[in-house]
Formats: structure tokens, C-alpha cells, sequence
């Protein structure tokens, strides 16, 4: 019998095409994304707040680096005429059964749960919709699929926050997989500068006795995955 070969040199040939793939992402034009009719798009932001970009347990530098470019595409979306804003948020009940998988975090009423300042501060912040959620998933248990039932003309969603392999992909692909469920033509697009997961390397997960979680690769993957399932997957907005 064949000696089998170690994963990692089974998935070298795929891991050099995941890299090429992703350095060669589009730059798209928002502004063509959202087009003469801007009433039709929104834009999803997922968990851009504190606890995950400042201060607790699940905070980190990859995702509190996305903060300054997820206000900057709000603020151009807007001046583009979008007022479907969304913020989806963890805003957790003290007894979540998440608390199981990951360390209690941004638990309602906390500062952790808190809308981070970039967004809270721009000149259009009360015309944002927050939507609180208990769980990776901003459709399941949220008021998100009502808000989405009372704008049936929307057909563009552009999703941005953290993170790429968890409530980003949840968001997304919930949302493409609506759409084909529903024979309804609809647009989502993720773009890699404005979404990202965090990173939990293998010597400090041996060390705190966690599972170790590779940033880059999750990131990659995910995104890829997102492409593969029809989910418009670009470099940046420009």
C-alpha cells in the first residue's frame, strides 16, 4: 500500500493557486456598484464594535484595522445616495450558549457591545439601523429578516465587518442562498479590505489549551468558498 502523503503536501498545489487567486481580486468602482439607483442597495457592517475592534477577550489587531476603512466605505455609500445602513452586532445574553465555543463577550448593555467610535461619530450615525444578535448568525433570532422583508426592492448588499470565516460568511452566504432559494436575482459582494478574521497561533493556542485558528488561511478560504457559492468576492472598493 502507497504511503500517504502529509496534508500539507497533498493541498501545496491548491494552497499556490488560493494565493494567486486572492492577489489578483478586482478593484470594483462603488460607485458603479451602486449605480442611478441607490435606493436598491445596502450595506450589511457585522460586528464593528468594541469588543471586537478596542478592548475584551475577542478583540485583535487585524479586525481593529478594518475600522477606519469600513467608515470610510459608510461615508461614500452614503455620499452615493445608499440609506439602507445596517449594523449588525453581538449584544449577548449572559447565559449564550455561544459561551460554550468562545470566551463571554460583548454582553448587552457593555461597552463591549458598543458601536465602535469610527462609526457612532459620522454625520449620518442615527439614520443607521442597529440590529442586536446573540449569535454568529444576524439573520437567526434577529429582527434583520423583518427589516429585509419590508424593503423587497433591494437587490445589491455589500458586507463588510468580521469575521470573514464566521458572521461574514454566515451573513453572505445567508444571503445568496435566500436569493437562489427564492429564484430572485440579487447581488452580494464581500470585499477583502474590508472584512478580516482574527489569529490565534499555534504555540498560543498549545499554551492557553485552545484550538489554534491560522488568519490568513481562514480569511482565504473563506472568501474563496464565498466565490465558489456565488458571492461576489473583490479586492477593494475604489
Amino acid at each position: 500500500m502507497p504511503t500517504m502523503t502529509r496534508l500539507t503536501e497533498r493541498s501545496a498545489p491548491f494552497l499556490d493557486y488560493l494565493e494567486q487567486w486572492y492577489a489578483t481580486l478586482p478593484t470594483v468602482a462603488l460607485a458603479e456598484v451602486i449605480g442611478t439607483q441607490p435606493e436598491r442597495v445596502m450595506v450589511l457592517s457585522v460586528d464593528m464594535i468594541n469588543g471586537f475592534c478596542k478592548a475584551g477577550p475577542l478583540s485583535g489587531p487585524r479586525v481593529a484595522a478594518l475600522s477606519e476603512p469600513v467608515a470610510a466605505l459608510m461615508q461614500r455609500a452614503y455620499a452615493f445616495g445608499v440609506r439602507n445602513l445596517v449594523l449588525s452586532q453581538d449584544t449577548h445574553d449572559p447565559q449564550a450558549p455561544e459561551f460554550a465555543a468562545y470566551p463571554p463577550h460583548c454582553l448587552a448593555g457593555t461597552e463591549e457591545s458598543q458601536t465602535i467610535v469610527e462609526l457612532a461619530t459620522l454625520p449620518f450615525a442615527d439614520e443607521m439601523t442597529v440590529i442586536p444578535k446573540n449569535s454568529l448568525s444576524s439573520h437567526l433570532g434577529t429582527t434583520f429578516q423583518a427589516w429585509l422583508d419590508q424593503r423587497p426592492a433591494l437587490e445589491t448588499f455589500i458586507v463588510v465587518g468580521d469575521c470573514t470565516d464566521l458572521c461574514i460568511y454566515s451573513a453572505a452566504m445567508h444571503l445568496r442562498l435566500e436569493a437562489n432559494a427564492l429564484n430572485r436575482q440579487r447581488r452580494v459582494l464581500v470585499a477583502a479590505a474590508t472584512v478580516d478574521t482574527f489569529d490565534t497561533p499555534v504555540e498560543v493556542a498549545h499554551e492557553l489549551g485552545i484550538m489554534a485558528h491560522n488568519g490568513d488561511l481562514h480569511h482565504l478560504l473563506f472568501l474563496h468558498h464565498l466565490a465558489q457559492n456565488g458571492v461576489e468576492v473583490v479586492g477593494a472598493f475604489c
